[in-house]
């Protein structure tokens, strides 16, 4: 069974909205294509959207940071040092070393709400 859909997008549920919208125009180097103050924020990447909003109060319990949560973004970089670099500068330092794969190199960083980035560059 199937169904119909247009497309898809990821989104992120946080109680600090604006300190994951913050972190993600760093990393992305753009500003949110929609963006509503405190209440929602979507990025536009060429193959990705990428939607942060924020609970409404009586649910906000369900969506509070989790320590390495089970979402993992992979983001595909063309210099993994200076991605690496960047992070670091930003507080968000990664927290093993370069993992060595056929697939090529990727090591792993968490954003502000311990949702796991996976920094990956292709052989």
């Amino acid at each position: 069974m199937s169904f119909e859909h247009q497309d898809a997008f990821l989104t992120l549920a946080s109680t600090q909205l604006e300190t994951l919208v913050q972190f993600y125009q760093q990393l992305f180097n753009q500003e949110p294509k929609f963006y509503s103050p405190g209440k929602f924020a979507e990025f536009q990447l060429a193959s990705l959207r990428l939607a942060i909003f924020a609970p409404k109060p009586d649910h906000q319990a369900e969506f509070g940071p989790t320590a390495k949560g089970a979402m993992s973004l992979c983001l595909e970089v063309d210099d993994l040092e200076r991605a690496i670099a960047h992070l670091q500068i930003w507080g968000y330092p990664a927290t093993n070393k370069i993992s060595e794969a056929s697939h090529g190199r990727e090591i792993y960083a968490y954003d502000p709400d311990g949702n796991r980035l996976i920094l990956h560059q292709s052989r």
